[in-house]
């Protein structure tokens, strides 16, 4: 219960800061509870409806969206979700967690190597 407790704050808090706290959940819900996929997915949704609330009231305050920007973004967004929930619903739980898998790689390898990139220019700048 205790490790419950500190998966759903660390998931918050990287929600916040947007850094995909879905995928810390969904991780852990799915490999260390055992949990079917698509169930992780649910409780993921629900989990981050009260936590993005919160989080969307403190850049609202502070001034940090650019509205015009993310209504098309919300719009096409609702769109890519019910495209995700119908495909979801045709597609085995395999491939779903085979694509999530790769999805969570590739964003790994992406943020080496940003951070690999923005490390080295800082070296050739301060030269």
């Amino acid at each position: 219960m205790i490790l419950n407790a500190i998966i759903a704050v660390l998931s918050g808090f990287l929600g916040a800061i947007g850094v995909g706290g879905g995928s810390v959940l969904i991780i852990y819900l799915t490999l260390f509870l055992s949990m079917p996929q698509l169930k992780a997915q649910g409780i993921n949704l629900l989990f981050f409806i009260p936590c993005s609330l919160v989080g969307l009231i403190f850049h609202i305050k502070n001034k940090l969206i650019d509205f015009k920007l993310a209504v098309p973004l919300i719009l096409f967004g609702l769109l890519g979700v019910v495209g995700g929930f119908l495909l979801n619903q045709i597609m085995d739980e395999t491939i779903i967690r085979k694509v999530f898998g790769a999805f969570i790689i590739i964003i790994a390898v992406y943020q080496l190597f940003s951070v690999w990139k923005e490390k080295k220019q800082k070296k050739t700048f301060s030269q």
